[in-house]
């Protein structure tokens, strides 16, 4: 099993922390602020 070789250890934690760091910046940048407006919209409509 290649997860087990040593050699591969350091591939795997660039490519682990690149995927990561990927997925925090599209969340934070494009899906959070959408859900956001959301939640702030459905919270002014309901205090009316």
């Amino acid at each position: 099993m290649p997860q087990l070789v040593p050699f591969y250890f350091m591939n795997q934690l660039f490519y682990g922390f690149l995927t990561l760091s990927l997925i925090l910046i599209t969340v934070s940048q494009y899906i959070l602020p959408t859900i956001i407006k959301l939640y702030v919209s459905r919270l002014l409509i309901t205090k009316l």
